[in-house]
């Protein structure tokens, strides 16, 4: 029998990378047969935490069924965000922090969604719940993922929970959270060696808004002014991706990780959406957005209520 492919999301971040990995773990501890993978390329960051706890990179698939016929999703659920085929598998688990959209499935399935900073934290919770124990390694990809996720515990999406898992993670890990924290958010941060088609979409997810499709990016960053200096290029380049993929409205969220603001840059016909959700008036194809460092909790929310 096949085994099962655990996977995150498309344009892959540290949680959907680390959380196959986790959950795969913890689900061959369990008895299963499972492999995590992934749906693109690790960032620089999540590079970092994969090296830094000597873990093998997970391969990268681009379909599943042609190898499997059961998976198990993490860090995400909707279908466009997902395997381009998974309409052809069968789903048997979900574990998720995200909301719930365009998703079904024919069979009943293990599904689990908190509303967490991170999809790690939950999977630290389960490992507890199965007294399946956590390895060094395994504990410092979990921490990785909950420090990406809510920039070392700064995030409005960050939770009680989510800072109680991140401390007992360190302890088993070995590290120093505040110092360790800042090394990976700095890993992740250098964009000169990046075209920018690369730094469009090494973190962006499409976003059915309305009879619309919004694709918000995010990209952190220590110095702002090295990703509005090639704003242009930018908006080359959603231009052109927004011509070949249907994408309606492109955003592009600058986060300073430093000091906890964005700015973002759009591309598409819809910005007037964008300046009422947000209340802030758009100059030069950009918003500044004070306070503003998530997509899931302070941008997604306001822009669908907009749009719908």
């Amino acid at each position: 029998m096949n085994k099962i492919l655990i996977f995150g999301h498309r344009s892959p971040d540290t949680d959907a990378i680390t959380s196959a990995i986790t959950f795969s773990y913890l689900q061959n501890e369990l008895g299963k047969d499972t492999e995590a993978v992934a749906l693109g390329k690790p960032t620089d960051e999540t590079q970092f935490a994969l090296n830094y706890f000597d873990t093998k990179t997970p391969r990268v698939i681009t379909t599943a069924a042609q190898e499997t016929q059961e998976v198990m999703l993490v860090d995400h659920n909707e279908s466009q965000q997902s395997v381009p085929d998974i309409n052809k598998v069968k789903v048997l688990a979900v574990v998720d922090h995200h909301r719930i959209a365009n998703f079904q499935t024919d069979n009943p399935l293990f599904y689990r969604a908190e509303p967490v900073g991170c999809t790690n934290t939950i999977i630290f919770k389960l490992y507890k719940e199965n007294n399946v124990e956590i390895p060094k390694h395994i504990a410092g990809l979990m921490l990785s993922a909950i420090i990406s996720d809510t920039l070392l515990l700064k995030s409005p999406t960050c939770t009680e929970e989510d800072v109680k898992a991140a401390e007992e993670l360190a302890e088993i890990a070995g590290v120093e959270m505040e110092t360790y924290g800042k090394e990976l958010l700095k890993a992740g941060t250098d964009t000169s060696n990046k075209n920018a088609s690369m730094i469009l979409n090494d973190d962006a997810k499409n976003f059915p808004m309305g009879d619309l499709t919004v694709r918000i990016g995010q990209v952190n960053v220590v110095e702002v002014n090295d990703i509005l200096d090639r704003k242009q290029e930018l908006l080359d380049e959603m231009a052109k991706e927004s011509d070949e993929n249907a994408i309606d409205l492109f955003i592009l969220l600058v986060t300073d990780v430093l000091n906890s603001d964005s700015i973002a840059i759009i591309y598409g016909e819809e910005q007037a959406h964008v300046s009422k959700a947000f209340n802030k008036e758009i100059k030069a194809s950009t918003i500044e957005l004070d306070g503003v460092v998530s997509r899931k909790k302070q941008v997604v929310p306001p822009l669908s209520a907009q749009f719908n």
